[in-house]
């Protein structure tokens, strides 16, 4: 193995996700991107890509726990770790910074930052073609989302983007067996919305957990102006004042 990977042992389920073998269709892709077959990047040309499904990043448990949609093709897929070697990571490494949420706004490579109090993950572990997961792809992944939930028990969640906040609060319905409504009375994604809810830990001590949305941090609503670094910086803020 490329000595830029170095996989945090003791997270017990970065082994699980990265011999997972589900999605056949997002596994080819990986691979082929990372041989150099399809998607060819001059400048990374030299590079040795991971090419694997990716773990989550940061220790658990953790009180601020990030959602992504799926590992960048040239980004995550190539560096092993989440939101790192692309565009959304530099958006996303340098807000975290900023909030005190990461060491450094470092995000080019593996062992170039931590994270503070903090987890990364994703609704799939693959990067999919045209950064499009399919249903059965997210329904195949929703177990490790799940798990990483378990694990993390965090105070605060930040989806971003629609399809990471859609399957945000369907995990943790599951989890602490809570509903959020049906239909209209579901909260709707948008841009810096904040949703509390009561749960109860192992415990059965009363608590709240804090579901916060924010647009992706992709090239597609950073490049528009569709997300700024103001609004990003805003929902980072709000998340470090429910912390």
């Amino acid at each position: 193995m490329n000595s830029n990977f170095k996989i945090d042992v003791s997270d017990r389920l970065a082994p699980r996700i990265i011999s997972c073998r589900r999605c056949p269709r997002v596994l080819k892709h990986c691979k082929a991107v990372a041989d150099k077959k399809i998607m060819k990047r001059a400048v990374f040309a030299n590079e040795i890509y991971w090419g694997k499904p990716v773990p989550n990043f940061g220790k658990f448990p953790a009180k601020f726990l990030i959602v992504g949609l799926a590992p960048g093709a040239h980004g995550s897929n190539r560096t092993s770790r989440m939101f790192t070697g692309d565009d959304s990571g530099l958006w996303l490494y340098r807000a975290l910074h900023k909030a005190g949420f990461a060491e450094t706004p470092n995000c080019t490579l593996v062992g170039d930052n931590r994270l503070i109090n903090t987890s990364i993950t994703s609704v799939t572990h693959c990067a999919p073609p045209g950064n499009k997961p399919d249903p059965l792809e997210i329904r195949n992944c929703e177990p490790f989302l799940t798990e990483t939930v378990k694990l993390a028990k965090p105070k605060v969640i930040l989806a971003l983007g629609s399809i990471a906040w859609a399957n945000t609060l369907k995990v943790v319905e599951n989890t602490y067996g809570i509903s959020f409504g049906r239909g209209k009375e579901r909260p709707e994604f948008k841009h810096g919305q904040h949703v509390s809810a009561k749960i109860k830990t192992n415990r059965r001590v009363e608590t709240s957990i804090e579901l916060l949305a924010s647009y992706h941090v992709s090239r597609q609503n950073t490049n528009t102006g569709r997300l700024t670094e103001e609004m990003l910086d805003a929902v980072f803020a709000q998340a470090k004042s429910l912390i």
